[in-house]
């Protein structure tokens, strides 16, 4: 990621200003692609600000940005990029001439948005570029195409970018959100969110979404480990253990848990998916930890009986034996509270609550 893009990365979200617009980053993080592709829009086809304003960085109008949704509704449908600016330039063309000749005679007619009064900006094209296809004038329909509510803006430019399967952009968006608020709330508010738009469309849809799902669970877990600082080293009783139950394979929430540990330097030893009773229980037994974290995504996996077990094991030498806290996490204990158990209800619970039993 380069400078500018960092640069731009770095400042504010929401609607567009009514004054100075929009950073290239910000309008990439709106749309869901990688800043670098809306400055190849911009030069490439002529899609870039109206309106050039002083320094070095560049800013975007709602009319501008207006146009760049047009560009991603009509290349997510498989248009050839070139083909979708000619229409979008066209269109921008026929608005300014309907405007125009619209002006009582004598006066000039209205600035587009974001223009100094009095300037009519024209559709910009760069030397070279082919002319602009006519075009029947259309609302911008740049829409994820699932249900988000009221959440950040970041969460419908990663539903944009998973979408279209596009993996250069979601790489990018996923490491500006954990950079921006942090792990844990770029988990909480912006990262599951979106996971959980995209499971409503699955099952609402017959999997058609499947592979979505799938390919933004992947870069997800990406992101996780290209963000974690190194393990790390073990220290005598403050080990944890994190594990999924025999038969579950949901591991993503626990690489969460386990990457925004790392982030508090605490010792993690994590063991992934569908882990067996008897390597569990070998697990416990060789790292004697402090806190053992059992993750469960459905009830038919979540087991009372393991967690018990697990939390009567003893190690330790005769009149100072030791026995881990374990945590029963995830929807899958939900109504199969094991009595003396701790369950946290959040990713922030929970890291608070193995915090507290490490400095213990």
């Amino acid at each position: 990621m380069g400078t500018h893009e960092r640069d731009d990365q770095a400042r504010g979200r929401g609607s567009v200003p009514l004054g100075g617009g929009l950073t290239t980053g910000e309008v990439a993080r709106r749309l869901g692609v990688a800043p670098t592709t809306v400055r190849t829009w911009d030069r490439r086809y002529g899609l870039g600000p109206d309106v050039h304003t002083g320094g070095r960085h560049r800013r975007w109008t709602a009319t501008d940005v207006a146009r760049l949704e047009r560009m991603c509704a009509l290349t997510s449908t498989g248009i050839p990029p070139a083909e979708a600016a000619r229409t979008v330039l066209g269109e921008a063309t026929q608005e300014a001439e309907a405007v125009a000749s619209t002006a009582p005679a004598g006066r000039t007619a209205p600035a587009s948005p974001g223009t100094p009064d009095g300037v009519q900006a024209p559709a910009r094209r760069p030397s070279g570029a082919p002319a602009p296809l006519p075009s029947a004038p259309a609302r911008s329909r740049a829409g994820s195409g699932l249900r988000l509510g009221d959440v950040r803006q970041e969460c419908k430019g990663i539903a944009r970018a998973a979408l279209r399967l596009d993996a250069v952009a979601l790489d990018e968006l996923l490491q500006a959100a954990i950079v921006e608020h942090g792990l844990v709330a770029a988990w909480t508010e912006v990262i599951m969110p979106t996971l959980q738009a995209v499971g409503r469309k699955w099952e609402s849809s017959g999997e058609k979404y499947v592979e979505v799902e799938h390919f933004l669970s992947w870069h997800v877990s990406g992101a996780l480990r290209r963000g974690a600082p190194p393990s790390a080293a073990d220290r005598p009783g403050a080990t944890i253990v994190l594990a999924c139950v025999p038969g579950e394979n949901h591991t993503l929430p626990l690489e969460v848990l386990a990457a925004a540990l790392a982030e508090r330097g605490l010792p993690v030893r994590m063991f992934g998916g569908a882990l067996p009773v008897e390597s569990l229980v070998t697990a416990v037994r060789r790292t004697g930890p402090a806190a053992v974290g059992l993750w469960a995504q459905s009830r038919t996996t979540a087991s009372r009986p393991l967690a018990q077990h697990v939390a009567a094991m003893e190690w330790g030498v005769r009149g100072a034996r030791r026995k881990p806290v374990v945590l029963t996490i995830g929807p899958g204990w939900s109504g199969r509270t094991v009595t003396g158990l701790p369950r946290p209800t959040g990713l922030a619970e929970a890291v608070a609550l193995l915090e507290s039993v490490v400095s213990r």
